[in-house]
């Protein structure tokens, strides 16, 4: 069993059995043993709205003893409550499995994350680079000292518009 804490300070154990597989497929049409072939993970990682719907459910029968409905434990779950939860649902689904498939759901799991991580790394390193800021600054030369540049006109009143009692005829 794993746990997890929410950002309202509540402490959720996760426990994948049989019963909570069957839950999760009943109230959300999703099989939990469709993780052995990574495409649920992927899902899971990349949607953070169905990954807590599925910790909801698995975690339904606490959330019911302490009156703490779906909306309530949504709002409690952001930033790093989810990152958590998703590492305990994980760990909790591999170990729920018999040896052989654990070992093959723990690769795909390793090799997801790493997947992550690169990716993680590289939008980092491009938002770094110098050709970032290059590119940023050859786009704004480019824009003629007679046009008006797209910033100045964010809040401007005076432009080219009749006021309003020009353009609004009397009654």
């Amino acid at each position: 069993m794993k746990t997890f804490s929410d950002n309202a300070g509540r402490t959720w154990t996760v426990t994948v059995n049989v019963d909570a597989v069957k839950r999760v497929k009943t109230l959300l049409g999703v099989n939990l043993l469709e993780a052995v072939d990574g495409k649920l993970l992927e899902r899971l990682i990349g949607d953070p709205i169905l990954l807590c719907d599925v910790i909801y459910a698995v975690c339904k029968p606490q959330a019911d003893a302490q009156n703490v409905s779906d909306e309530d434990f949504g709002r409690s779950m952001s930033g790093d409550a989810i990152e958590l939860a998703t590492t305990a649902l994980l760990e909790e689904l591999c170990d729920f499995f018999p040896q052989g498939r654990r070992t093959l759901l723990r690769k795909a799991l390793g090799k997801l994350r790493k997947l992550e991580s690169m990716a993680l790394a590289t939008a980092e390193n491009r938002l770094d680079s110098p050709e970032l800021e290059k590119k940023m600054q050859a786009a704004l030369s480019e824009i003629t000292p007679g046009e008006e540049k797209p910033a100045a006109t964010v809040g401007n009143s005076s432009g080219s518009s009749p006021d309003l009692s020009e353009s609004t005829p009397d009654r």
